[in-house]
Order: C-alpha cells, then sequence, then structure tokens
C-alpha cells in the first residue's frame, strides 16, 4: 500500500476516533459511538499492516493472532463486574508498549539521525518510557485494589509529597545525563535508573489513594495510557498513533477533571497521588439500632408510593440484579408510579459503571439521572431504594470533617420519606467508611443477595 494511502487511511481512522468520541459522550448514541471506535481501529490495524513500512508478516500476523485470542477470551469471559479491573489491566498494557517500544528505539543501532533531531528523538524516548513506566505500574496496582488482592486503603508514607518532589527533580536530572550520553552512544544506565523509579512512583501514587477514590483513578491512567501511546507515536513517527494518544489523553483527563469536580475533590492532587486522603483524624464511630424489612413489607411501601428513587451501586453489579430491577421498574410505571434513577459519578468501581450496566437491562435513558439533576428533589421523593451502594449515600460525607470521604458529594437519599437499603450484611463499604445512612429511623435495612431480594420484591409486586 503507497504512503498515500496508509495517509488517507489514518485520517479516516481518526475521524472515526472522534465520532466514537463524540458518541460515547451520551447515552443514547454509547452503542454507535463504539461501533465508530471499532472501524476506526479496524482501517488503524489493516492500513499499518499493509503499509510499505512492514516487512515481517509472519511476526505480524503471530502477534494479531495472540492478541486477538486473548482479547476474545476476555471479552467472553469478564463479568461486567469484573469490567474496571479488566480497564485497568489494559492500561498497563499500553503502558508496557510504550516502555518496550522506547528501549528498543534506544537500542536501534539502524537510526541514522544527527544533531538536533537526534537530541528530540531521545527526548521522546526518555519522557515516552517514564509515562509508561507510571502508567504500567499504576495500572497494575489499580487492578490489585479493584479486584480485592490488594487493601483498598491508602497506604501513606511519612512526607510522602517531599518524597515525590525530590523523585520529579531526580528525574529530570537524569534525563540531562541520558542525554549527555547518549550523544556519545551510552545513556543506557540513566534510562534504566529512570525507568525504576518511574515504576515505584506509580506503585506510590495508586497505593496512596483509597478505594472509593478508585473511579477517578481508572479514568486518569485512561488519560495516562493515551499519552503514553502519543509518546509511543512520536517514536515510532507513526501520526495515527499520536493522534490516537491524543484523544484519549486529553478526554480522559477531562473526564477526570469532571468527576473531581462532582466529588469537590481537587485535580491536581489526583496527579500529585494524595487524592482522596486530606482528612487526618478519626472518623467517627456508627452507633445505633437498625431496623430490618422483609421483601413483602417492601413491596407494599413501593405500591403505596408515588415518587421512587432507585440508586444502584457495585452490590447490584455483583448479584447481577438490574434484569430484575428493570422488571420492578416498568411493573412499578405500569402502575401510575414516577419512578427515577439517581447515579453518582463514582457508583461503581469505575466511571459510567452503573450506567452500562442500566442499559445492558434496557432501562430507558430518560429516567436515569445524575446526581447533580435529582439530589435536590430527593424531599418529594416518597421512597429511596438504595441498591448495594454505601459510600456514595454516606452522610458522614457531609457531616463528619474526619471521614476519608469527607467533602464528597453525595445522594442525599435521607432527606426523602423512606430509605430502604439493601446489603448482604453491615458491613463497611469499598472505602472502609461506616455508614450512619443505616441506622437512621427513617432508613429500612432489606438483608440479603441483591437480585433474590429484589426477585422476591417483584414477586410480591405481581400478587
Amino acid at each position: 500500500m503507497s504512503q498515500s494511502l496508509v495517509t488517507m487511511s489514518y485520517i479516516a481512522a481518526t475521524i472515526l476516533f472522534i465520532l466514537s468520541l463524540s458518541g460515547l459522550s451520551h447515552q443514547e448514541t454509547a452503542r454507535r459511538g463504539n461501533y465508530y471506535g471499532m472501524a476506526g481501529m479496524a482501517i488503524a490495524i489493516i492500513a499499518t499492516a499493509l503499509s510499505d513500512a512492514v516487512n515481517a508478516y509472519v511476526i505480524l500476523i503471530l502477534a494479531l493472532l495472540v492478541g486477538g485470542a486473548i482479547g476474545a477470551k476476555a471479552a467472553l469471559r469478564v463479568e461486567m463486574t469484573q469490567m474496571p479491573e479488566l480497564v485497568a489491566i489494559m492500561h498497563s498494557l499500553v503502558g508496557l508498549a510504550a516502555v518496550l517500544v522506547g528501549y528498543a528505539n534506544f537500542m536501534d543501532t539502524g537510526a541514522s539521525l544527527s544533531g538536533v533531531e537526534k537530541t528530540i528523538h531521545e527526548t521522546e524516548i526518555y519522557i515516552g518510557v517514564l509515562i509508561g513506566a507510571v502508567t504500567f505500574s499504576g495500572s497494575v496496582i489499580a487492578f490489585g485494589k479493584l479486584s480485592g488482592k490488594i487493601n483498598g486503603k491508602p497506604v501513606l508514607i511519612p512526607l510522602r509529597h517531599w518524597l515525590n518532589l525530590a523523585l520529579l527533580i531526580f528525574v529530570i536530572g537524569l534525563g540531562q545525563v541520558f542525554l549527555e550520553q547518549a550523544e556519545s552512544g551510552g545513556g543506557f544506565w540513566p534510562l534504566l535508573i529512570m525507568t525504576f523509579i518511574a515504576l515505584a512512583f506509580g506503585v506510590h501514587m495508586v497505593m496512596a489513594i483509597g478505594g472509593a477514590d478508585m473511579p477517578v483513578v481508572v479514568s486518569m491512567l485512561n488519560s495516562y495510557s493515551g499519552w503514553a501511546a502519543a509518546a509511543t507515536g512520536f517514536m515510532l513517527s507513526n501520526d495515527l498513533l499520536i493522534v490516537t494518544g491524543a484523544l484519549v489523553g486529553s478526554s480522559g483527563a477531562i473526564l477526570s477533571y469532571i468527576m473531581c469536580r462532582a466529588m469537590n475533590r481537587n485535580f491536581i492532587s489526583v496527579i500529585a497521588g494524595g487524592f482522596g486522603t486530606g482528612s487526618s483524624g478519626e472518623a467517627a464511630a456508627v452507633e445505633g439500632d437498625v431496623y430490618p424489612i422483609e421483601a413483602e413489607e417492601t413491596a407494599q411501601m413501593l405500591l403505596a408510593a408515588k415518587n421512587i428513587m432507585i440508586i444502584p451501586g457495585y452490590g447490584m453489579a455483583v448479584a447481577q440484579a438490574q434484569h430484575t430491577v428493570n422488571e420492578i421498574t416498568k411493573l412499578l410505571r405500569d402502575k401510575g408510579k414516577k419512578v427515577r434513577f439517581g447515579i453518582h459519578p463514582v457508583a461503581g468501581r469505575m466511571p459510567g459503571h452503573m450506567n452500562v450496566l442500566l442499559a445492558e437491562a434496557k432501562v430507558p435513558y430518560d429516567i436515569v439521572y445524575e446526581m447533580d439533576e435529582i439530589n435536590e428533589d430527593f424531599p418529594n421523593v416518597d421512597v429511596t431504594i438504595v441498591i448495594g451502594a454505601n459510600d456514595i449515600v454516606n452522610p458522614s460525607a457531609l457531616d463528619d470533617p474526619n471521614s476519608p470521604i469527607a467533602g464528597m458529594p453525595v445522594l442525599e437519599c435521607w432527606k426523602g420519606g423512606t430509605t430502604i437499603a439493601l446489603k448482604r450484611s453491615m458491613a463497611s463499604g469499598y472505602a472502609g467508611v461506616g455508614n450512619p445512612l443505616f441506622v437512621l429511623e427513617n432508613t429500612r435495612m432489606l438483608f440479603g443477595d441483591a437480585n433474590e431480594t429484589m426477585q422476591a420484591v417483584l414477586k410480591a409486586l405481581q400478587h
């Protein structure tokens, strides 16, 4: 394939990627956005494979087969509840690719650059390896936290911010040494030392972040993976990789910023690795009696209510209860009830997790609202059903300055008539914070598996 045809294919792929991002910004067009992205990636892969720059077709075909088999297997086997950790581990592969491409370019003896061009190329290698290493190790730790293999509580090292600053200064100094030594054919050891420092920084950065803030971490790592891909594009002189990486990097950063604003967090502290860890005191203990309720009584309260709010959380995803919830929603709406869904920006373990689950169950888009759209309406709600959520409906975020989630806006369901919280037990949520909501007088606890419990409620509603 000629270079001009490759360039045209890359332009078409870029346009499709932009259309994909545009489509993914709305629930109604998200499916179409996915199709645009798939088509763009297919064009990019085919154009690259058929370009004049590629001649090792056996290796390329083997790589495509292995990568395609792994991707297909993951798509078929991974449950929706495992999607956040899958996204995190995929980000780590992008970072690892950037590191490997950087070292391959550094050790390439066939390059004939000199002067300013050589310096620019070596700078691209250094920055690409740096971003890639941070993305790789940070994403691996995020995967461990999201999958429960690593404790979700933040690990805070004394003077950690000063340590981060010292590491940054040291990396900049190493970069100068690397460029000086690379001019004479050296530079391997400064590059290797920087790689280990970047890996350590990625681990330190994500370990210092609490479980309640992991959705923003996933979004930020998505941004890092984009910049790593862009750096890879510079190293390989591939315009499509540069554009695609910049699109992913900038959109991920914008999403992270929007989520931080929605959670009343500081965007810079995400990058610094101190996100969500501002409180230094001890959170207040939750004391009081809980008021259990059964499925039949829950059904009676729903039938007596006119205005109903449903707040989904990670527990709904684990129990795969979204389809049963949709059946209950249709039944109640057929009876003339006003039923809406309230979605917190960080409900679940990654951005948009609950929206995807509800869309999978075919819940109408027009009754799904973001937190800012419905929070003021809770005093008018008769019954709120909280399905497996904890931190996003926790009053201590507003009342307890020592809470790990202090300052985070939450869905203020306790201001409504009655809140029915579905939980397996009284265990704390992912952030490890007790919830005073569960002992309020207008809260009832419906214990058990969310899907089984909601099926019992549906059965009671049908009789």
